[in-house]
């Protein structure tokens, strides 16, 4: 390959050449013989000739940029690595890429992965699944997949949950000048510990809220016994269930221990069979999510408000919100399913 040749390939040809290849295009030459008259590369002489077709110049074009920093194949590569260990870090990730030659800027590193369609973003905690959870969970789903809607209907949903006086993962968000985070209007009063919490019990179905109830004390398997004579039927009867119900409730130990069981039986009280570890598929998961927004909106400054508020705003979630939650079902069911029994978006 001749010095000229060389240096064509890797700078821009002069206007003029570029002119001269067109013409003799037009001329009726073909790409080979322009190529060894002017001594440029046959594939150079094919692009001038095709950009020519398409714009209807030879002059150079606006560039959409400058170049990028990173070249394609280390794009990939970086793409190949968050795959593999979706929990590298942006760190990590600068020393792969000096690694491979291209030492690039964390700010540029992140651009190309989104570029890719790859974002950073908090990391869901879900429960950790064993493959005897994740096999109890298929074959929970695929038995229960076909159930009719009548039946979901028939369903009392019930869990214990938690709740802060101070939540120290809500966020509030105030507008404020720069210079005065700290002044009290733009505050949220904090206490340590959260400033105290109430434990509750609650059911819900597809005709609304139950009844919630707020454990005093130690929670065991005696007073979740207790709390279900209280409040699992009256639920059923508020909602109006009738006796042939389904009662699901969880592995919690109290909820197994020999005393629940003969309760349950001695009452005549149909177990939905449930597998350990599957918070996903209980659709109450998002009406507790739904209270604690509520009752943080509220402010309350004692646990005998925050019991009250609680109460009220349970039931001021709409039938039409336990309605959906209940249609939820079969989506969790498939969910799980197409997962292979690991967690789910739900």
């Amino acid at each position: 390959m001749s010095e000229q040749m060389r240096i064509m390939r890797s700078k821009e040809l002069p206007k003029e050449l570029r002119d001269r290849i067109v013409a003799r295009h037009r001329s009726g030459q073909g790409y080979k013989r322009i190529s060894a008259a002017l001594k440029v590369p046959k594939s150079t002489v094919a692009s001038i000739i095709l950009k020519w077709k398409k714009f209807g110049t030879t002059r150079t074009l606006p560039r959409p940029g400058r170049p990028a920093k990173l070249s394609n194949r280390g794009r990939r590569a970086l793409v190949r690595e968050v795959k593999k260990n979706p929990k590298i870090t942006v760190a990590e990730l600068q020393r792969c890429s000096r690694e491979m030659g291209e030492s690039s800027t964390k700010s540029t590193i992140t651009a190309a992965l989104h570029q890719s369609g790859l974002y950073g973003r908090v990391a869901r905690r879900k429960p950790l699944l064993s493959a005897r959870h994740m096999k109890a969970c298929i074959e929970f789903a695929k038995k229960h997949m076909k159930d009719s809607q009548t039946m979901r209907n028939k369903i009392l949903w019930s869990d214990e949950t938690k709740i802060e006086l101070f939540g120290v993962n809500s966020k509030r968000y105030v507008w404020r000048k720069p210079g005065t985070a700290h002044h009290l209007p733009n505050t949220i009063p904090t206490v340590k510990h959260g400033g105290g919490s109430i434990r509750l019990w609650g059911c819900f179905s597809a005709a609304g809220t139950g009844r919630l109830v707020a454990i005093e004390g130690k929670m065991n398997a005696a007073k979740y016994r207790d709390i279900l004579e209280e409040n699992l039927f009256q639920s059923a009867q508020d909602l109006r269930l009738g006796r042939r119900l389904a009662f699901q409730q969880d592995n919690n130990p109290k909820h197994t221990a020999k005393i629940t069981k003969e309760w349950l039986r001695n009452n005549s009280v149909t177990i939905l069979d449930w597998p350990s570890q599957s918070p996903d598929l209980n659709p109450i998961e998002h009406l507790w999510r739904d209270l604690k927004m509520a009752v943080h909106q509220c402010s309350p400054s004692n646990l005998t408000e925050l019991e009250r508020i609680c109460k009220e705003e349970w039931q001021r979630i709409p039938k039409s919100r336990c309605e959906k939650l209940v249609a939820s079902f079969p989506r969790r069911l498939m969910a799980v399913v197409a997962q292979k029994g690991a967690s789910t978006q739900y």
